[in-house]
This record gives structure tokens, sequence and C-alpha cells, in this order.
């Protein structure tokens, strides 16, 4: 290889990205995506009928930990929505696999509901109230001052703190209600110690959801409505991004931000006809490729 001249080099370093691959892989955030206040977004049902039709590996990612993977399965039976239990991935599975990762077989006191629970179990973890590993915070409808004086007490005796996502609140029909970012902040100045947010938004979460479909950043879609959490994660994780504009963020919100998504949408429903037109073809070619063996979703 001849050498080239460091400014040519810097030139071609600082070039915009290429056109990215052809998508063959989807994650979408659920809430303001799927579905507002439990009610569906017109396009989604189709959507999910598409890509089970193009056999494209797909997740619903979400930050809310309240709830199993099989109950989140049925609140989108209600809302008119099929989606199976294994095409789902939330901020407590995430967690979970990432302390099993960090120290197998290790304990946590657990500020949560079931959804965070049963995933901890799953992974292994024992339950505690005793000189715990860690202290893990998740979405709960229950605040129990006993429960956070403990908290805080097992992280100044020096229980590492983690927290399942940093928002500071959650939609509901009445209004925003407090979720695990405000608690954690509340556990963070009692004790002095910031707490490690596994959810969105830390690309670990979207790796991770990655590695389960076997997907690679270079072909993968995020499909959000938040720029805080699902465009910034998506971005961070190397993949195409795709906001909605059927949850949080307007258009005027996007120009404050210093980053921006790949591409800006209505509504899901804007993306149904790129999907029937290009799913036969990435079905095609998903086909004809020879089975690769599984790596890391890095970019």
């Amino acid at each position: 290889m001849h050498p080239m001249s460091s400014d040519l080099s810097t030139a071609e370093m600082t070039l915009p990205s290429q056109e990215r691959a052809a998508i063959r892989s989807w994650l979408m955030d659920m809430d303001g995506v799927l579905v507002h206040e439990q009610h569906m977004i017109p396009g989604a049902d189709r959507f999910l009928s598409l890509l089970r039709e193009r056999e494209l590996p797909f997740l619903v990612l979400t930050n809310n930990s309240l709830f199993t993977r099989r109950d989140l399965s049925a609140r989108l039976r209600t809302s008119g929505l099929d989606v199976p239990e294994n095409a789902i991935w939330t901020s407590a599975l995430a967690t979970a696999r990432f302390l099993g990762d960090q120290r197998p077989g290790g304990s946590a006191f657990v500020i949560g509901e079931v959804g965070l629970t049963t995933a901890l179990h799953a992974a292994g973890y024992t339950l505690t109230e005793q000189d715990p590993d860690y202290v893990v915070v998740g979405e709960t409808r229950t605040y129990s001052f006993s429960r956070i004086t403990q908290a805080i007490r097992h992280i100044v005796a020096g229980s590492r703190f983690i927290a399942t996502n940093p928002d500071p609140s959650g939609p509901s029909a009445e209004g925003p209600l407090p979720a695990t970012g405000s608690l954690a902040a509340l556990i963070s100045s009692a004790t002095g110690v910031s707490p490690y947010y596994v959810g969105k938004p830390n690309p670990l979460m979207m790796r991770t959801a990655l590695n389960t479909i076997n997907a690679h950043s270079e072909s993968t879609a995020m499909i959000g409505d938040s720029m805080k959490t699902d465009i910034v994660s998506g971005l961070e994780a190397g993949l195409e991004t795709i906001l909605v504009l059927t949850g949080v963020t307007s258009p005027d919100d996007v120009d404050r931000f210093t980053y921006r998504p790949t591409r800006i949408v209505d509504s899901i429903a804007d993306l149904l006809p790129e999907l029937a037109s290009s799913g036969a073809e990435a079905q095609a070619d998903a086909r004809g490729r020879r089975p690769r063996r599984r790596r890391s979703a890095t970019p």
C-alpha cells in the first residue's frame, strides 16, 4: 500500500458515512411507536405482520421493567398487536443479563416488580436483604420508605448500585408518573453514588438485543419516538435510526439536539411501502447466504 499524505488521510477520514446496507433486522420501541396509552398506533399491526411474513428478525424494546415478557405480550394483544414473548426485550432482561455476565450467581437487593425479579431469578441471582452484591432499582408502583432506606444503607456499606433505566417519568392516561430515574436520583443524592443504568440510552441494551436475534449493526434499524433514549442509543450502537412523531418528540424538538436521526417519519405506517418492497429481496438474500457464526454486535 502506498503511503498517503496526511491531508488526504484526514480528508478521507472525515467524509460523511457511506450509504448504509439494506435493513435486514429491526428493533423498535413499544410506547410511542406501536402503542400510545395502550391504543394501537395505526399501521403497527400491518408492520409486524410484514416482518413475520418476510421472516425478518425483530425485537420490541422497552425500558419498562414492571412486567415480564409474557405480561407485555398479553397487554399488546389487548391493543390488537400480536407480539410473541420471544420478540420482546426489556430493560429488566438486559439488566439481568449484564449482572449474570459481570458476577455469575450473585445476589441483589431489589426495588422493583415481577418483571425485574423474574429476570434476575432466571439469571441465577439470589434476592436478599443481607449484604447483597448489588442494589438493583427498577420500575415500581409501590414506593416503600423502608426499602428505600435499606437500599441507601446497603450502598453506603459497599453494595454496587444498578438501575434498569434513567427515565425520570413515564406516561399514563392521568398524566406523568415518577419512574426509575427519579427513584435512582433520590438514592444517589442520599449516598453520593451514581447508578449504572443498563437500559436505553445505554448502547449495551442495543448490543445485547442485536446478539439475541443474531443481527448486525450495519444492517439493523432502530425505530423510536424519543431522541433522548431510542435515537441516541441506536446512533451509539451504529444502527440506522428512524424517529417517529407519534410519541414524545415533535419536529421542533429535533433541532435542539446535537445529533439527528437517520430519518424522520410521521409514524410507523410510513415504513410499510419500504418494508413491502424490500422485504422479499432481503428474505431471498438471507436464505442465499451461508450461515455465519454469531459475533459481537459492536459496529
